[in-house]
């Protein structure tokens, strides 16, 4: 049986409109797919509004301690990619953490 994930991992960052593509695929080359070897899962989602795209990152996580020995220590701390300065509109400051109480289907990976 798979491992189930306890928590969830949520972070934002918004670029502008016509960077976005670029973005989507650099954010995928080089945050994505590490996540996808040490996460339980993990989920890219983008909107599109007038002017900008905002793009949130969910990994699943089977605990906190899991999930903050990938992040050094610190659940909350942000791993910038190198380029994100160059994209995104302001740099996070933050990430969610967040304990998932319920879940039914697929709920990452993939």
């Amino acid at each position: 049986m798979a491992e189930r994930p306890g928590i969830a991992r949520i972070w934002r960052g918004r670029v502008p409109a016509e960077r976005a593509d670029e973005y989507a695929a650099y954010l995928y080359e080089k945050g994505i797919r590490p996540l996808e070897q040490k996460a339980l899962g993990v989920q890219q989602l983008r909107e599109d509004r007038e002017g900008e795209s905002e793009f949130v990152t969910i990994s699943y996580w089977r605990d906190v301690d899991s999930m903050s020995s990938f992040t050094g220590g610190d659940p909350t701390r942000i791993h910038h990619l190198e380029r994100d300065p160059e994209f995104l509109i302001e740099l996070p400051e933050f990430v969610q953490v967040l304990r998932i109480t319920s879940s039914s289907g697929h709920t990452g990976g993939g």
